[in-house]
């Protein structure tokens, strides 16, 4: 490099930075605050029911009566009833919020979803019984106020929150699904996750609600393809496990069928090919396809001949184990949405997907909005 075109560059570099870091003409300039530069604190008991962390994001300044902070409360923590003499908006960024108002009011809104609680209305807010939740909170100031806190919200007042969002909010799953394919979802869902702990809890559930030994073996087994044989295996494990605890204490829970054997001249891949397309509607092509083609090559033989066509299972309810196993899974949206579609030419119904959406927000956590058109 010579000299000439050295030269041009350290100036280019020192223009640049000039340009960059520089003050405006007002003499300002922007602030950054580092990720846990602001205050950090576990709600106070006198403000708050159960556990409750306080993140302060930024306060406000001379030229913005407002701050920030993140808040997140445990399962069933909420604040005791107070107002904001400036107004508060409340984002959801993980689970779901629950806030209520002295008429009796109660709005449990979503991740991505807002509340804007404008000043001097006496409210509460907090998560739901069975979920944590956290949200961003931008709240307003005046005449250096920005909280009134009051009296504590009463167990009953939470509680009959809980019950009208139940009411008002959720739609009747027994409507739609069974108490066998309530059962498979969370079952479905844990395992995918790796929660062994819920899983053990759902896999009791599942076999008090009916379902035979062989039939969770079959949706453990189905969770392989999707996620892997270690947390396939990890979830047999747990069943394992479950079920002789269960027999120590007297229960015997009923084997059920086992798969039909297949025929001597049984072709998974030609039966698999034959599956799928039904499943999706037809025959399945694309670029994906055409530059790896093996891998559609082991979805058909292997998924939808061997796994797909055992009789322990249907094809409805293996649908319904995978739209669970993937709706718990990061970054699976498209194979998701492909097998919601999928269900549906399975049997299952709108209203049954979205029942089971409803299961995996109630049971699990999961909040999968606008999957089922």
């Amino acid at each position: 490099m010579n000299k000439i075109v050295k030269v041009i560059l350290c100036l280019s570099v020192v223009l640049f930075n000039s340009v960059s870091f520089a003050a405006d003409s007002s003499g300002k300039e922007q602030t950054l605050y580092h990720t846990g530069a602001q205050k950090t604190f576990v709600g106070p008991e006198q403000y708050f029911t159960g556990k409750v962390f306080v993140e302060m994001l930024f306060p406000q300044n001379k030229d913005t009566a407002f701050s920030g902070a993140y808040v997140s409360f445990q399962p069933g923590a909420r604040t005791a009833w107070h107002l904001h003499p400036a107004g508060q908006h409340m984002i959801v960024t993980n689970g779901t919020c629950l806030t209520g108002t002295r008429d009796g009011k109660v709005i449990a809104f979503k991740k991505g979803e807002t509340v804007w609680c404008p000043p001097d209305i006496d409210h509460w807010h907090g998560a739901t019984p069975d979920h944590a939740v956290t949200h961003l909170v931008i709240t307003g100031s005046k005449d250096g106020q920005n909280v009134i806190w009051k009296e504590k919200v009463t167990d009953e007042q939470y509680l009959s929150a809980v019950t009208k969002t139940e009411k008002g909010n959720k739609m009747d799953v027994d409507k739609y699904l069974d108490k066998k394919q309530q059962a498979i979802i969370p079952v479905s869902a844990f395992a995918a996750s790796g929660d062994l702990e819920k899983l053990a809890q759902s896999l009791n559930a599942a076999l008090d609600a009916g379902l035979t030994v062989n039939e969770v073996k079959e949706v453990l087994v189905q969770v392989y393809p999707y996620c892997g044989f270690p947390r396939s295996l990890n979830a047999l494990g747990t069943f394992m496990a479950v079920v002789n605890e269960r027999k120590t204490k007297g229960v015997n829970d009923p084997a059920g069928k086992d798969a039909t054997a297949l025929p001597n001249d049984f072709n998974s891949l030609d039966v698999g090919t034959q599956v799928q397309t039904e499943l999706v509607g037809q025959p399945v092509k694309g670029a994906l396809f055409d530059f790896v083609p093996v891998i559609n090559t082991y979805l058909q033989s292997h998924l939808f001949g061997d796994i797909f066509t055992r009789d322990v299972l249907d094809h409805k309810t293996r649908e319904l184990v995978t739209v669970s196993i993937l709706s718990n899974i990061n970054g699976a949206e498209p194979q998701l949405k492909a097998h919601v579609n999928m269900a549906q030419n399975a049997g299952l119904t709108k209203d049954q997907l979205k029942a089971i959406f409803e299961v995996l927000e109630n049971k699990v956590g999961i909040v999968k909005p606008n999957i089922v058109e």
